[in-house]
């Protein structure tokens, strides 16, 4: 399939780069495909969810937290002059190792140590060392750090920095805002890179709306990759490969939805993040197993979904994997008109914009 099918012309000025204050005072557009044309495209806000919702329907929320995984450091090899890298942390894979992306990755190669962070490396938190072990494609590095645990937890918490996302970085510094801004109120499963856009509507009063009407509340953790920043370079889907992320679903939380299913209620994922990891955990016949490890699923049009009902997410970048699968969720055509409503409405997109309730398009067809 084309990637430039995807493709749209979106203006700046429809870019957020604050969130909305409160969180869930962000707009709503509630996407129906199986509606009339009146009645496909609503303008609500994102405190009007309940009333979308019915008693026995479950949300899934992604409950990873988003850690400072922006590193600026100090190579140093040998005798060689020493050379400033940046890197991003995206998947760890040991206790002392991290996969991450370096720029410029031409300065990096194996064995070289760097240096990240100022200060007295005695007390741990004033730098941090690690070692580059591998070096592999699209400036992807291994990293094996001179900590490990909790230690190198706590070390990157001290050096490091939110790695706001490009669209967001271009525009303006991050701050210590960012650091209760892109985060959800429900994160602690640290290990993201990126936050799970949705989640950042919800507060407390959002959460007890919810419980009031009956609406269950489960969760998931899919820890969010830097290659959720990294542009379409394949001109054709099949092209393209999706960066792995790893996750995790409980044998409860597979159980407990397993029985919303039974009984008639509707899961409803808010975010890709764990839609992806929910549709990644279920079988042919729609259940739910419990999973652990990675998962590089990549959705579009013609996909099959196998649990899902409904899907709360933001609004997507032209030509990104997560318009291509909200387009396979709802369909293309909607999907063009509902985003063409919101850049012609003053919708705000992206990581701190506004949201979408998508009801999923019930025909399905496949694509070849």
């Amino acid at each position: 399939m084309r990637v430039d099918i995807f493709d749209f012309e979106l203006p700046d000025d429809n870019i957020a780069l604050r969130p909305a204050s409160p969180r869930d005072a962000a707009r709503l557009l509630v996407v129906k495909p199986d509606a009339g044309p009146e009645e496909a495209l609503a303008d609500h806000s994102v405190l009007d969810l309940p009333s979308f919702l019915r008693p026995g329907d479950a949300l899934v929320f992604n409950d990873t937290k988003v850690i400072p995984a922006q590193l600026e450091g100090l190579r140093r090899r040998g005798e060689e002059a020493i050379s400033q890298v940046s890197l991003t942390l995206h998947m760890r894979i040991a206790q002392d190792r991290w996969k991450a992306f370096a720029r410029p990755a031409k300065r990096l190669k194996p064995g070289d140590r760097i240096t990240f962070g100022q200060g007295d490396n005695t007390c741990l938190l004033g730098t941090l060392d690690a070692t580059v072990e591998e070096k592999g494609e699209a400036g992807e590095v291994t990293l094996r750090f001179d900590l490990s645990g909790p230690a190198l937890d706590e070390a990157i918490l001290a050096v490091g920095h939110i790695p706001l996302p490009p669209y967001i970085a271009s525009k303006r510094a991050e701050d210590d805002k960012d650091r209760t801004d892109y985060q959800t109120v429900y994160a602690r499963q640290s290990g993201a890179v990126a936050a799970p856009t949705a989640g950042l509507h919800f507060t407390e009063r959002l959460l007890s709306a919810l419980e009031a009407v009956g609406v269950e509340r489960h969760f998931v953790t899919l820890h969010v990759g830097a290659g959720t920043f990294l542009p379409m370079k394949a001109d054709d889907t099949d092209d393209h490969v999706m960066h792995e992320e790893i996750g995790h679903v409980s044998p409860a939380t597979a159980q407990a939805l397993n029985a919303v299913k039974a009984r008639g209620g509707r899961i409803v994922c808010v975010g890709t993040t764990s839609l992806r990891l929910i549709e990644s955990a279920a079988g042919e016949d729609g259940t739910i197993q419990p999973w652990s490890g990675p998962t590089g699923i990549f959705i579009t049009p013609g996909y099959r979904f196998r649990a899902v009902d409904l899907l709360m997410t933001n609004f997507h970048l032209p030509k990104s994997t997560l318009f291509m699968l909200v387009s396979a969720f709802s369909g293309l055509e909607t999907m063009r008109a509902a985003y063409a409503h919101a850049i012609e409405n003053g919708y705000r997109f992206y990581s701190y914009g506004d949201s979408s309730l998508l009801f999923r398009d019930s025909p399905r067809i496949e694509i070849s």
